[in-house]
């Protein structure tokens, strides 16, 4: 042998040691990543996550845990903020901010963390079997949050209170995964990554586009960001799976981002000059806070025809005043309302889903004033007054204000005399204009239902909602429902502020209620101007319908007048149930959605195209029976075969109105419930999860429709449902979350499991 080969015989596991041991150490890094999200993020992703402990992203884990409650409905005041990176950027502020250490802290030698691990493995659930009493799925349940030093008293009081918290435990690898990780000082999992030449300069193009110096592009690029700041902004075929959010800064573009926190995004930011900026989103990517909305040349373009080709102008910028700001018909008047109106409609579906997404994890007290299943459709711009007749919107301005104007004085006295005396004067404007603008009193047409444009978002939606969450699809699903909505300008706008930029998710008990009462009102004004386009003599009728037991009580407690008979339609109506027809005509009208028909779900259309699995369970869909009502809102099940299937299952409670914020469950029509199946997954909380094999589904429908009882319903799943429990409990979540992982990037994002039931 050589000298030289010699050496580099000897030297070569020196030299090649360190990139060996860098591999590794990747490769362990991913593995624990991966564990922490599948097996940790998937409860500890959102505002909801139990103890603040917000493990989606390097910054939540080092931030730590808080005995603070996001979520509590008894607050009287508003509770501090505490949303990663806004209200503190360094874990010593965070201190500050009451959070405690989870990793690193140790108590008698282990972290809280490592603790709580080790006690999920010491006291797993028996498997397969419901849980103990002692485990408590309720969400609103009351947490522990135990510091370092409280530990051994927690363990004491809580066999059972272990991580993952009333599940399957963790394998051996995936525990010493994440003990090693801990024990080696939890070095940071997430790598955050240099943009490419061509997404840095996409952004710095948006960047130069959002912070013009005239005070048109400062009003414009204001108003788009009161409208967007939830989004994750994507920008198509350059930025593959990363996203970012539009903030305000205190810095320039080119400058390190100083982020301006306020409550709400139309609080005065405080700083003389406010820039907007592109903030990389950094972390693990949850379904229910995905709100993607694309940001590519073609958005560019388009804002400049919508917001630019006008003439129009701006001598003084609005004030950040609490009575201006938060009313966007005062804030924006200058911007042409045809080009706002344009703005939401070009993308419906996302702001809709900005009403039950986002921050809002836990939103029951808002959720509960819809229905569970309804379609919803949108004014035409050429057919709204408050868009072509300007000197309407401006005299009806003064009285579309919300709840978030009135910061002070009790719930009676913000709303009211402000609110309920402020939607009757507008309500009595809008029937007075409308009628002068249509004398005759003949109604409106067909085409005053917006039937979309070309290459724009979905403008015929259905909305699930799911007790104290919704989801938001484009198209319309299921059978016809109980009630639709036609949401127009005014609406729309009210319905963004009210519950997306007003909403306060660390707002008082007040706050939350005020919120909940206005939209009361905006749901009656949707449902009204449905109606409006129905033949006469049915509407009193209908509405009757959807509020029994409440209907005289609710729009006089609301102040809302009759509904309106005297005015008629001019959609013509050839069947016996124009409900069904006017919605089928505003569906074969939308130009954006690919499939027409729900062959799943409708009866009536055609069920040839079905795969074979899809065509054997379309006869569970849109019906009423014993086995709808065992179901939990959202179940998802798995077709194992040769093309491994899901389908959900959406639960459809019927109710015999939704006029009273409490006592839910007194209004409840169980046996009315209905079941919709979708192809594919749907929601971001599945409650349940069912496996059978192909060859098996004859037999698994059989044995549902057969289901009478709960103790029917427990027999069912103990062939086909994977409890909590179960050892193929986190194989069967794997499997769904693969599912969800393979979507395009605007439909991807881990599953919630907070809400998975133990029946």
């Amino acid at each position: 042998m050589t000298v030289l080969r010699w050496l580099l015989f000897v030297l070569a596991p020196v030299v090649l040691l360190p990139a060996a041991m860098s591999v590794a150490i990747a490769q362990q890094s991913d593995a624990v990543r991966q564990t922490i999200e599948r097996r940790c993020v998937v409860c500890h992703g959102c505002y909801d996550a139990p103890c603040q402990f917000r493990m989606s992203s390097d910054d939540g884990l080092l931030r730590g845990a808080s005995k603070e409650r996001v979520y509590q409905a008894s607050r009287l005041s508003d509770a501090p903020l505490t949303r990663l990176g806004f209200d503190a950027t360094t874990v010593k502020q965070w201190r500050g901010l009451g959070f405690f250490d989870v990793l690193t802290a140790k108590a008698e030698g282990q972290s809280v963390m490592e603790r709580m691990l080790a006690l999920g493995q010491a006291h797993p659930p028996h498997q397969n079997q419901p849980l103990p009493k002692a485990i408590d799925l309720d969400i609103n349940r009351k947490f522990s949050c135990p510091a370092p030093a409280e530990m051994p008293a927690y363990e004491r009081r809580n066999p059972f209170g272990g991580m993952p918290y009333g599940t399957a435990p963790l394998t051996d690898g995936e525990l010493k995964g994440l003990t090693d990780w801990i024990d080696s000082g939890a070095p940071p999992l997430q790598t955050k990554t240099v943009a490419a030449p061509q997404l840095a300069a996409q952004v710095a193009a948006w960047e130069g586009f959002l912070n013009g110096r005239d005070n048109r592009q400062k009003l414009v690029a204001r108003y788009i960001y009161e409208h967007l700041f939830l989004a994750h902004l994507y920008l198509p075929d350059l930025s593959g799976d990363r996203f970012f959010q539009l903030v305000r800064s205190r810095t320039a573009p080119g400058e390190p981002i100083d982020v301006v926190a306020t409550r709400r995004p139309f609080d005065d930011p405080g700083t003389a000059d406010v820039f907007y900026r592109l903030r990389p989103v950094d972390g693990t990517i949850l379904h229910k806070t995905h709100i993607v909305y694309g940001f590519g040349a073609d958005r560019l373009a388009r804002y400049r025809e919508l917001f630019f080709s006008g003439n129009w102008s701006v001598t003084e910028l609005p004030s950040y005043e609490r009575a201006v700001a938060s009313n966007p018909f005062a804030a924006f008047a200058a911007i042409p309302a045809e080009a706002r109106y344009r703005f939401l409609l070009d993308d419906a579906d996302y702001f809709i889903r900005t009403f039950i997404r986002g921050p809002v994890c836990r939103g029951q007290v808002a959720v509960d004033v819809i229905e569970d299943r309804f379609w919803v459709t949108f004014l035409s711009p050429e057919a709204d007054l408050s868009v072509t007749d300007p000197a309407y919107l401006a005299e009806a301005t003064p009285f579309l204000g919300l709840p978030a104007a009135q910061a002070e004085g009790s719930l009676l006295d913000r709303l009211v005399p402000t609110y309920l005396e402020h939607n009757r004067r507008y309500t009595e404007l809008r029937r007075k204009r409308y009628a002068e603008a249509d004398p005759s009193r003949r109604g409106p047409t067909i085409d005053a239902i917006w039937p979309g444009r070309q290459g724009a978002g979905a403008t015929v939606l259905t909305v699930f909602r799911h007790f104290d969450n919704a989801t938001v699809v484009g198209g319309f699903f299921g059978d016809t429902p109980e009630t639709a909505w036609v949401i127009d300008f005014p609406i729309f706008e009210r319905i963004y502020y009210d519950l997306v930029a007003g909403f306060d998710v660390f707002g008082s008990v007040e706050h939350q209620l005020s919120t909940r009462m206005y939209m009361d009102l905006l749901r009656m004004e949707s449902e009204d101007l449905f109606l409006s386009f129905l033949p006469a003599d049915i509407r009193r009728p209908l509405h009757d319908a959807w509020y029994r037991g409440g209907r005289a009580k609710v729009r006089f407690v609301y102040l809302q007048p009759p509904i309106d008979i005297e005015t008629g339609t001019r959609v013509v109506f050839s069947t016996d149930d124009p409900k069904a027809e006017l919605l089928m005509k505003a569906l074969a009208r939308d130009k954006s959605v690919a499939v027409k028909t729900d062959p799943l779900n409708r009866s009536t259309d055609d069920r040839s195209s079905l795969p074979d699995s899809l065509a054997a369970l379309a006869r569970l869909s849109s019906i009423r029976a014993p086995w709808v009502r065992q179901l939990p809102d959202v179940l998802l099940l798995h077709i194992r075969g040769d093309d491994d299937r899901v389908v959900t299952f959406v639960r459809n409670k019927a109710h015999t109105n939704v006029a009273h914020l409490f006592a839910e469950n007194l209004r409840r029509e169980p046996r009315k419930d209905t079941v919709t199946l979708i192809d594919g997954p749907l929601g971001s909380y599945p409650n349940f999860f069912l496996v059978v094999d192909k060859a098996q589904l004859a037999d698994f429908i059989t044995r549902l429709e057969t289901v009478q009882s709960k103790g029917d319903w427990l027999e069912f799943i103990g062939t086909f449902g994977v409890r909590r429990s179960s050892p193929a409990f986190w194989q069967t979540s794997d499997f769904f979350q693969d599912v969800m992982a393979a979507r395009p990037p605007a439909a991807t994002g881990l599953l919630d499991l907070n809400r998975y039931k133990d029946p």
